[in-house]
């Protein structure tokens, strides 16, 4: 039996995009990014301090990365403590080896925690932005808005308190919003959300409570989703993130700044064997003049000066 025509009927079909949210462009058409000091390629390395509650209710969808077998799963839970304790001391030599400027994004929860841990990083000047309640406590569609919105504000209100920062950057918790989160965001003082992963460039992001901007924060050069999800190995991890930064640091030379978004968690690459991976790729990066390595929030700034 053939469709109804009305099928295909949808009043808000336009040219590149079906929505008002953002504007659609071609990266190439772009107006072309200076970054600070004339340098070609911004650095953003993100790394994800994450609290799985070992109770996971899973509603309504499991957390990305989250337990994984029946309470209590003692070997997935100690594993991402593991990160938090151990592997993320790890992360923090590699940065400072290689003169890297990290962003952390931190479960409020996990602020709650260990303290000890929000405080090293405060006294080392890194930026902190809000990575949600905790991984368990995801932001989704048909969420009641004012449950949202109580979430919303108290993470952000745990996470300014316990760090003494603005905090103005969000990732939610497996990357996943309502149709309501971004709004949400702009009332409770967030001026960048990392949520968005379709571009390789920041862009101003429309909501009915005033404008944002997306950072997008790569998933496919994601630790995890390279090793844990699709299985590749540790070199095959290095190799990715070195092809990537070579491809766009060549584009940057003919058509305008770059950004390299880097997503890492120390529970994943904190460990022994393959903490020398992120060590190489550190390596391979900052061996280039044109490279600069800032915080999201003043990639974000630059950003906007260059527009």
């Amino acid at each position: 039996m053939a469709l109804d025509p009305s099928y295909l009927e949808y009043p808000h079909r336009s040219y590149g995009m079906d929505h008002d949210r953002y504007d659609w462009s071609m990266l190439a058409d772009r107006k072309p990014v200076a970054w600070p000091d004339g340098k070609r390629l911004a650095l953003w390395v993100n790394v994800s301090l994450q609290y799985f509650p070992l109770n996971q209710s899973g509603k309504p969808f499991a957390p990305v990365a989250g337990m994984t077998t029946a309470y209590p799963d003692l070997r997935h839970y100690t594993l991402r403590e593991y990160g938090n304790r151990v592997g993320i001391f790890r992360c923090l030599q590699a940065f400072d080896r290689y003169d890297v400027k990290p962003t952390f994004a931190v479960s409020a929860r996990l602020a709650e925690r260990y303290p000890y841990l929000i405080k090293k990083l405060v006294a080392r000047g890194d930026e902190i932005i809000a990575h949600g309640w905790h991984m368990d406590a995801p932001h989704f569609g048909g969420q009641d808005q004012a449950e949202e919105a109580t979430l919303v504000k108290k993470s952000l209100q745990t996470l300014r308190e316990a760090t003494g920062q603005p905090v103005t950057g969000w990732l939610s918790p497996s990357k996943s919003q309502s149709s309501n989160t971004p709004e949400l965001l702009v009332e409770n003082g967030v001026e960048y959300m990392c949520d968005w992963i379709n571009d390789e460039l920041p862009y101003n992001f429309r909501t009915s409570a005033g404008d944002i901007t997306a950072m997008p924060l790569s998933t496919e050069l994601e630790d995890r989703f390279i090793m844990h999800a699709n299985l590749h190995s540790e070199s095959e991890y290095a190799d990715q993130i070195k092809d990537a930064f070579d491809y766009l640091y060549a584009e940057a030379g003919d058509q305008g700044g770059r950004m390299l978004a880097l997503s890492i968690h120390p529970w994943m690459l904190g460990q022994p064997h393959r903490i020398g991976k992120l060590e190489e790729v550190l390596a391979h990066i900052t061996s280039q003049d044109g490279v600069w390595s800032a915080s999201a929030g003043d990639i974000r700034t630059a950003w906007q000066a260059a527009q």
